[in-house]
């Protein structure tokens, strides 16, 4: 006989692998190897079944230990290993593995399935989304069929029992000496069948349509946030529960404002002489214009905060603050005279230069002391 294969190894994961990676490992392993895809291919049962021992093992903590400390021979025939259990089927490893990904119901059949949710990107203005509004969109979606009442059956009648399951949505196969369990092929799992189908959704239960709806948008909303419509998604198959619809809001770019949070900034160009002698300006705020006074000997870049003038956002009742960043323009399309009186003003500098500018000075000086150095 030969020797068995690493039970790690079998199911391609680590020694320190979670639970969770071998379940998924197992699951991919048994839909590539499992007999109804693989009809009559015994190396394909024998690697389903080299899969599911090991993952009976390394999903049990205490086998897990044992195999991890004495390998095979912890958790052999005479040890209580898999052999010695056996098991049922492959119907009943589906059952247990494949039922919270397919959502089977055991022996009972399979459930309608519930609607898909939706989502739809909702785009507001800066004004819109620090407001708050009620906007009505128009979304595309399957719907019940009101000819059938979402049934799928012609109006006057109604789906009857399976003949295949018994209403049950699933058959047992018998293949050698395992007992399979798979979803009934004439109901598909239904647990009935419609044999007089409604003209108007050919018997599927649903119709594709689109609905206007009214999406009230909190005050203060930002892009990233989503507002979700409870059974406002796709109708669900011939009944079942509808999923909901997701709207994403997007907030699109400001022409003055740009806003992180609570906070906006803005930036504000002011003239060469502003600057230097000081000047009260105009600012634009959500709330209207305010003025802010702009010191003597203000630098390009200089930060203001105007407190309380910010915006609200939907997870705080405290309103954030508007900062005003001053960008100093240099004069262009100057005249003659202009430039004149510009270099007559730098010529009255030049005796006194530190004075007037002493970053300037500050920088040069620095220069000078690095390549003085660097010639040394």
């Amino acid at each position: 006989m030969a020797a068995k294969r690493d039970y790690y190894d079998v199911l391609g994961v680590s020694k320190n692998a979670s639970d969770a990676d071998i379940k998924k490992a197992f699951r991919r392993l048994a839909m590539k190897y499992h007999p109804d895809r693989n009809p009559d291919d015994k190396e394909a049962e024998e690697k389903f079944k080299e899969a599911k021992e090991a993952n009976d093992i390394l999903s049990d903590q205490q086998k897990r230990a044992a195999y991890d400390q004495f390998g095979h021979a912890g958790v052999s025939t005479s040890a209580g290993g898999p052999d010695a259990q056996g098991f049922s089927g492959f119907g009943d490893i589906f059952d247990s593995v494949f039922g919270d990904i397919f959502g089977a119901q055991g022996r009972g059949g399979q459930r309608a399935q519930s609607g898909a949710n939706l989502r739809y990107d909702l785009e507001l203005n800066l004004e819109e989304a620090i407001a708050g509004s009620t906007i009505k969109i128009r979304v595309p979606r399957l719907v019940t069929c009101n000819e059938c009442s979402g049934s799928g059956a012609k109006r006057g009648s109604s789906p009857v029992q399976c003949p295949t399951c018994n209403g049950v949505g699933q058959v047992r196969m018998q293949q050698g000496f395992f007992s399979v369990q798979q979803t009934c092929p004439k109901c598909r799992g239904r647990g009935n069948i419609i044999n007089d189908p409604c003209r108007a959704c050919q018997g599927q239960g649903r119709l594709r349509d689109s609905k206007t709806i009214s999406v009230k948008v909190p005050p203060g909303v930002d892009t990233g946030d989503r507002i979700r419509l409870s059974g406002e998604g796709e109708a669900g198959e011939f009944g079942a529960p509808p999923g909901d619809l997701y709207v994403h809001v997007i907030v699109r770019d400001h022409e003055i404002f740009t806003r992180d949070g609570a906070d906006l900034y803005c930036e504000v160009p002011i003239s060469f002489a502003a600057a230097a002698l000081g000047r009260d300006i105009e600012i634009p705020t959500l709330d209207g214009k305010v003025k802010l006074r702009i010191p003597q000997e203000t630098q390009s870049g200089k930060l203001f905060r105007l407190r309380g003038k910010g915006v609200r956002s939907v997870r705080s009742s405290a309103r954030g603050d508007l900062l005003c960043r001053v960008m100093v323009e240099t004069p262009v399309n100057l005249s003659r005279k202009q430039k004149d009186i510009l270099e007559s003003f730098e010529d009255s500098m030049v005796d006194d230069e530190p004075r007037f500018r002493p970053r300037a000075s500050n920088w040069f000086d620095s220069v000078k002391k690095f390549f003085d150095n660097a010639s040394q």
